[in-house]
């Protein structure tokens, strides 16, 4: 079973503002990834062969182009075969597309937790950054993310099962 999942969001500013967070993602200076998940986190400053991740999933930065886009290849846990990226496109007159793609097959055991676990915190957490990438460009989000009362049981499950970071 493959799964393509796409979240994107329509921003009120240019290409390199938006670029401009996509760059610092997991740098002490990041405005995209929402706290109280686990930490997005790499080995050395973005680039192409850096390893990283966020809690349970681990990958290596297998492209970039810094502003406009970056693909992490899954290195981990074992079972998740594919990639997700962030991509920046212009639409014109100071209005730019952030874009969080995934692409994975979950083998074995992770098959069966894809839909009914790991889907709808991937959903809540990436919906959250984009919430975070408006407010940072705009000050305010015009409609803020809301989580099923599924994905927030989930969550507080989560969050206890994970260490601090």
């Amino acid at each position: 079973m493959a799964v393509l999942n796409v979240h994107e969001r329509p921003l009120p500013a240019s290409p390199d503002e938006v670029g401009a967070l996509l760059d610092a993602l997991g740098s002490p200076g990041d405005r995209l990834w929402p706290p109280g998940w686990p930490a997005v986190r790499f080995e050395g400053p973005l680039a192409v062969g850096v390893p990283g991740g966020h809690g349970p999933v681990r990958y290596v930065v297998s492209d970039y182009v810094p502003g406009r886009w970056v693909r992490f290849r899954f290195t981990g846990p074992r079972g998740f075969e594919g990639f997700h990226e962030f991509g920046v496109e212009a639409l014109g007159d100071r209005r730019t597309v952030l874009r969080h793609t995934l692409v994975v097959s979950p083998r074995g055991p992770l098959w069966p937790l894809w839909p009914l676990f790991v889907r709808p915190l991937h959903d809540a957490v990436f919906r959250q950054c984009l919430d975070r990438a408006e407010h940072a460009l705009t000050g305010t989000v015009t409609r803020p993310a809301r989580w099923s009362l599924y994905a927030r049981v989930l969550r507080v499950c989560a969050a206890r099962l994970t260490p601090k970071n």
